[in-house]
C-alpha cells in the first residue's frame, strides 16, 4: 500500500509564487505606463516649445517636412490667392506601353479635349518619360487610370495653384515650381518670405482686396470690348498709406496655364504689367501737378490771375495749341476745367525748369516705378530741359512715366502733400511709411477743390459718381511712333481720387488705343466712364457710402468760370 506524504507549506508557496508573478506583471505594466507618459510629456513639451519659440528662430528648419514648400498668399481679408498643394499629374513611359499609341492618343484627347491627338501621339511614341498632363483633376486621373495602360503613371507633386485663376494675375505673378523661384509679381518680389522655413507656415497677406480687384477687372474689360481698345489698365490705391487695393492690366493671363511668352516685348506679351512696366506720355493728367508746383513756387498766387490763350503759342519753331480753343484770356480754374495746353504752358514758362523738375523728381518720375516688384520701368526723362521742354512736360508731353507713377503723385496731391511709395503688402498702422512732403498742405487743399471742379463742371463730368465726391483730370495723348506722334493712336487716362472732402482712395484708369463710340476717343469718353462705374461698385466695399448732402466747397471758385460750354 503506497503512502503519499504531503510536504507541509506547499500550497502556501504556490500562492506566494502566484502573488509574485502578479506583482511582477503589475510592476512591468506600471513601468510601461510611466515610460509612455514620459514620452507623451516630452512630445507635448516639444510641441509647446515649438509653438511658443519657433516664430523667433528664423533658422529653425526642424518642422520643414511638415510645412508647405511655399507660403500661401491671401488678400487683405484672408481670401486665398495662391496655394501650394499635392497635385495629380499624368505621365507616360513609352517603352512600357502595351496598347496602340494612336488609339490611346484618341482616348486621351477625349479626356483632355484642350490637347490635340497629335500632341498626345508624339509623347506616347517618344523616347523618354514625359508628362501627359500637369495639375490633372481627380476625375481626369480616374478616367485615364480606367484605360488600364501600365505605361501610364500618376505621380503626385507639389504644385502652385491659383484658385482665383486670372484674378490679380499681374500682381501675384507666378512660381513655375512650388519650391522654386517666383517668376514675377509678388511671387518673385517676396520669394524669400514665401520659402522661409520659419514663416511659410503662415499665409502672406497682401494689400489687394479681391472684391475690389474683381470689380476693377470687370469694368476695364467691358470698356475694352466696347471701345475696341488694344489694352487697358487701372490702379486703386489707398491715398494715405500707399497700399494697392487693386491693380489690373489687360490683356491678362492665367498663372495656372502659363504659355511660352519668351522673347516677346512687353507691348506684345500678356505677362506685361502695363501699370508698372509700360511708360506713357500721359498728357493733360500732368496739368494739376504742374499748377500745384507753380503754386508752391509762388508763381500762381491767385486763382483769378489770367493767361493769354487767344491764339496758339509759338516757341522755338513749335506751336502749342488747345484742342478746343477758347480764344480769350483765361484764369487758373478755367485752364484746368477746359484743359488748356496754352495756359498750362504759360504758367510753366513763368515758373521755369528748376521748380518743375524738382517736383517731378520729388514724386519719383525719374526713378523706377515705386513698388516692390522686380519688373518695373523707369520714367523716360528728357535729355535736355530747354524752354520748350518745360512748357510741353507741364501738360504731359516729352516725359513718360508708368500709370503707377501717376497714381502715387495724385495721392500726394490730394492727401495733404505727402508722397509715399506704393506697396502690395498689407500694412499695419505702425508700418505706414512717414513719406516726404512734396506739396504744401494749403496747395493740396486748393487742388482738391480744382479737381472736384473738373469733374463737376469740366472734362471729367463722365466720372461724376453721384454722392462719392469724385475729383480728377482727363489726359489724352498721342503715342509716339518712329520719331513722331501718331494722331490716330491715343492713350487716354483719367486720374482721380474720392471722396474729395476727405480723400481716401486714388483711382487711375487707362485705355490704350480705344476707338470710342461715334469717333469720340478722348479720355472723357473712354477712361472717365470706367472710373465712375468702378467707384460706384467699389466705394461701399471700401467703406465709402454715397452721400449727396456732402461735397467739397468750391463756391469761391465757381464764379471764376466764364460759362463757356465744355466741348471735350
Amino acid at each position: 500500500m503506497a503512502t503519499i506524504i504531503v510536504q507541509p507549506g506547499g500550497a502556501e508557496r504556490a500562492g506566494r509564487q502566484r502573488v509574485n508573478l502578479t506583482a511582477m506583471a503589475h510592476n512591468r505594466l506600471m513601468l510601461l505606463l510611466i515610460l509612455f507618459m514620459g514620452i507623451t510629456v516630452v512630445l507635448i513639451g516639444r510641441l509647446a516649445w515649438v509653438g511658443i519659440f519657433a516664430h523667433g528662430n528664423a533658422g529653425d528648419g526642424s518642422l520643414s517636412p511638415f510645412l508647405p514648400a511655399r507660403a500661401d498668399i491671401v488678400d487683405r481679408n484672408g481670401v486665398p490667392l495662391a496655394r501650394t498643394m499635392d497635385a495629380y499629374s499624368v505621365a507616360v513611359r513609352p517603352s512600357k506601353l502595351i496598347g496602340d499609341p494612336g488609339e490611346l492618343a484618341r482616348k486621351l484627347h477625349e479626356i483632355f479635349p484642350d490637347e490635340s491627338e497629335a500632341v498626345f501621339r508624339k509623347k506616347l511614341t517618344g523616347r523618354g518619360w514625359a508628362y501627359l498632363r500637369r495639375r490633372a483633376l481627380p476625375e481626369e486621373v480616374a478616367a485615364v487610370n480606367a484605360l488600364g495602360e501600365i505605361g501610364i503613371e500618376f505621380p503626385r507633386e507639389k504644385e502652385r495653384l491659383y484658385p482665383q485663376r486670372t484674378l490679380a494675375a499681374h500682381v501675384l505673378g507666378f512660381a513655375p515650381n512650388a519650391d522654386g523661384v517666383g517668376g514675377m509679381g509678388v511671387e518673385a518680389a517676396f520669394n524669400d518670405r514665401l520659402i522661409d522655413a520659419a514663416k511659410r507656415g503662415r499665409p502672406f497677406a497682401i494689400s489687394i482686396d479681391s472684391r475690389v480687384q474683381g470689380a476693377l477687372e470687370s469694368e476695364l474689360y467691358a470698356q475694352l470690348v466696347q471701345t475696341k481698345a488694344k489694352g487697358a489698365g487701372g490702379v486703386i490705391m489707398d491715398a494715405n498709406t500707399g497700399e494697392i487695393i487693386a491693380m489690373a492690366s489687360l490683356p491678362v493671363f492665367d498663372p495656372n496655364k502659363l504659355q511660352n511668352y519668351a522673347g516677346k516685348r512687353c507691348s506684345e506679351s500678356p505677362l506685361c504689367n502695363h501699370m508698372v512696366q509700360a511708360r506713357y506720355e500721359l498728357g493733360s493728367a500732368f496739368k494739376p501737378l504742374s499748377i500745384a508746383a507753380a503754386m508752391d513756387a509762388g508763381v500762381v498766387t491767385s486763382m483769378s490771375k489770367r493767361y493769354d490763350a487767344t491764339a496758339p503759342l509759338a516757341v522755338a519753331g513749335f506751336r502749342i495749341k488747345d484742342d478746343h480753343p477758347l480764344g480769350r484770356w483765361i484764369n487758373v480754374p478755367e485752364i484746368l476745367v477746359h484743359s488748356s495746353n496754352i495756359g498750362t504752358a504759360r504758367i510753366a514758362d513763368e515758373m521755369g525748369a528748376e521748380p518743375l523738375q524738382k517736383m517731378f523728381r520729388s514724386v519719383d518720375f525719374d526713378q523706377r516705378a515705386p513698388i516692390e516688384f522686380n519688373e518695373r520701368a523707369k520714367g523716360i526723362w528728357p535729355s535736355s530741359w530747354g524752354r520748350i521742354t518745360s512748357m510741353t512736360t507741364s501738360y504731359g508731353h516729352g516725359i513718360a512715366v508708368t500709370p503707377l507713377h501717376l497714381a502715387t503723385a495724385y495721392a500726394a496731391l490730394v492727401n495733404g502733400g505727402i508722397w509715399r511709395p506704393a506697396t502690395v503688402r498689407k500694412l499695419n498702422a505702425d508700418e505706414v511709411p512717414e513719406g516726404r512732403r512734396v506739396f504744401t498742405a494749403a496747395t493740396s487743399a486748393r487742388m482738391r477743390q480744382l479737381l472736384r471742379m473738373i469733374v463737376s463742371a469740366g472734362t471729367g463730368r463722365s466720372a461724376d459718381a453721384k454722392g462719392f465726391r469724385v475729383g480728377g483730370k482727363t489726359g489724352s495723348a498721342e503715342k509716339p511712333q518712329e520719331g513722331r506722334y501718331n494722331k490716330t493712336s491715343l492713350v487716354t487716362t483719367f486720374a482721380s481720387a474720392f471722396p474729395m472732402d476727405n480723400p481716401r482712395y486714388v483711382v487711375v484708369a487707362i485705355m490704350d488705343e480705344a476707338t470710342g463710340q461715334y469717333g469720340l476717343r478722348t479720355a472723357a469718353w473712354t477712361a472717365a466712364p470706367v472710373v465712375k462705374r468702378v467707384i460706384e461698385r467699389t466705394g461701399p466695399m471700401l467703406g465709402v457710402m454715397p452721400d449727396e448732402s456732402r461735397d467739397v466747397d468750391i463756391s469761391d471758385l465757381m464764379p471764376l468760370l466764364h460759362g463757356d460750354k465744355e466741348k471735350e
